[in-house]
């Protein structure tokens, strides 16, 4: 209606003159036109929606859909916009044919350029109405179908549903630019060129009066569609914003459950629908961050809390991972589970890191602690051990090397097996000598039928120093990519050697962390130290 009314007054200020007769016969027409187009609309209408008015009444008396009935749904209201503009430009194009034919036989005593000119402009003025009708309709749709989509798509994915004609923002402030500022200034200059041709047929003062007639029209229609489709334009892109900004204040918060309802077929849509699916992310990872914590916790428990307390032997040891969790390990036992005067320092280093090692390491120490409450020799323990821990293993292709030492402060002397793992050092200041304590021995969990050997060591004295670490020490690099090595730790030793084994530990973590320059490390790392006193 607000379209005819345009077109109505296209050809009123146009003409240069409109005898009132001719009026009845233009109002006559449009009227039967307008209800016979509305009768074409709505047919199509009704044939068009009949899936999506199935999909709507199944749902309103609580019934399900099929699939497909389903897809057909969310596929036409997604379109329903897109068609309720192309169908009313359809019946705009008939208005168009059905005015211009109108005008041709009206103008049948006319000269043949008058009717031809006469026709044309009456299509283009149908055409340029029809066109600014058809946008508004559109975006008037389509802020309707923003309300009811989220219920099409309860579970999202509106944005990637197949077969849907989808129009991105660029395009939609092209057209908002072109039929809000363009085309009336192109409109302007045509009827203001027709109007300077009529100087020659009539007064040029009314010519001029008809010009400014004309000018106020087109200043009410383009100052009344920009502001309607600025409205609706800026509407569609606030609104997401300003949901998506509380949404965002939400999960900053904690709120990880918060979702965005999906109110747009655009790039707007696809933020959200992206914004939803971070959401969702963000609330795995802090399942699986709470997760790591509690395996963190865990697995620190079963490291020793703290530095043990024995007499003739002065021990410090710690482990830092590279992750949450990690696969290296150390242990003590104490004489309850080795005899008196006996005591056990483990070091081991399960391969990789993250969870997986974490368990592994964790299933070792289990195996150890179970092992050394009975009987056998230490290399029998490390043999049971290993056999337990390849068939559990064995498909997976993990492994942990280890070292076991054992010392006995009765006879004085050192007993260790070296499973693969790196040979510990024992530093004597007295001689200012470093002895590494070496052995044959593959990694636990690659052959369950391999015999450890357990070595010794006689001769202890006072002021002696034992290191066992992980690789992780000596091959951390530094941003330049060079390697730690282990000649720092001897310079620390020799330095240290009168000061306590916790001092020591200290010295070398601090020296790491100097080299590496404070950059996340790369591996796990644990030491212990065991200083021989009186």
């Amino acid at each position: 209606m607000v379209g005819a009314g345009i077109v109505t007054s296209y050809f009123l200020f146009f003409e240069q003159s409109f005898p009132e007769v001719n009026l009845k016969n233009y109002i006559v027409v449009i009227g039967v036109m307008f209800v016979a187009l509305v009768i074409i609309g709505t047919l199509f209408f009704r044939y068009w929606q009949k899936d999506l008015i199935k999909f709507v009444n199944l749902k309103l008396n609580g019934h399900g859909a099929d699939i497909d009935l389903t897809i057909k749904a969310q596929r036409k209201i997604l379109n329903l916009p897109h068609v309720s503009s192309l169908v009313s430009m359809f019946n705009w194009f008939l208005a168009a044919i059905t005015m211009t034919t109108y005008n041709f036989i009206d103008y049948t005593e006319s000269s043949l350029t008058e009717i031809i000119f006469s026709s044309l402009r009456t299509f283009v003025g149908v055409i340029i109405a029809g066109t600014v009708t058809c946008a508004i309709i559109f975006f008037s749709v389509e802020i309707f179908c923003r309300k009811i989509w989220p219920c099409f798509f309860p579970d999202g994915g509106l944005i990637k549903a197949a077969g849907v004609i989808r129009l991105k923002l660029r395009s939609r402030m092209l057209i908002i630019f072109v039929l809000a500022s363009l085309l009336p200034i192109i409109l302007m200059a045509v009827l203001s060129y027709n109007k300077a041709q009529l100087m020659l047929q009539m007064p040029p003062a009314d010519v001029i009066g008809s010009l400014l007639y004309l000018t106020a029209f087109l200043m009410v229609v383009a100052l009344a569609t920009a502001i309607i489709l600025s409205h609706i334009f800026a509407t569609s892109i606030i609104a997401p914003v300003r949901q998506m900004e509380a949404a965002m204040v939400k999960v900053e918060a904690g709120n990880f459950k918060t979702r965005v309802p999906i109110h747009s077929n655009d790039e707007l849509g696809a933020l959200a629908e992206h914004f939803n699916q971070m959401t969702v992310g963000l609330q795995e990872r802090y399942r699986l961050r709470r997760s790591l914590d509690l395996a963190k916790e865990v697995q620190q428990n079963l490291l020793p809390k703290t530095d043990p307390v024995v007499a003739g032997l002065d021990i410090a040891g710690q482990s830092i991972y590279c992750d949450e969790t990690g696969g290296d390990y150390f242990d003590y036992l104490d004489s309850r589970e080795l005899g008196e005067q006996k005591f056990a320092v483990l070091v081991g280093d399960v391969s990789g890191h993250g969870i997986p090692s974490a368990l592994l390491m964790a299933t070792a120490r289990a195996f150890i602690r179970q092992r050394t409450t009975r009987s056998g020799s230490i290399a029998e323990v490390v043999s049971d051990v290993n056999r337990q821990l390849t068939r559990d293993v064995e498909e997976t292709g993990r492994f942990m090397t280890l070292f076991y030492l054992l010392i006995d402060q009765a006879d004085r002397n050192l007993q260790w097996v070296r499973a693969g793992h790196d040979p510990a050092l024992c530093y004597d200041p007295a001689s200012d000598c470093f002895d590494e304590l070496r052995g044959s021995g593959i990694a636990l969990g690659v052959d369950d039928g391999w015999h450890y050997t357990a070595y010794e060591k006689s001769g202890l004295k006072k002021g002696q120093i034992i290191l066992l670490s992980t690789d992780g020490i000596w091959e951390t690099r530094n941003p330049a990519g060079n390697m730690f090595g282990k000649d720092p730790i001897h310079k620390i030793i020799r330095q240290k050697s009168e000061a306590a084994a916790g001092e020591i530990v200290a010295s070398i973590i601090a020296e790491l962390e100097h080299f590496r320059q404070h950059g996340q490390p790369a591996d796990d790392i644990t030491l212990v130290v065991i200083k021989i006193a009186e």
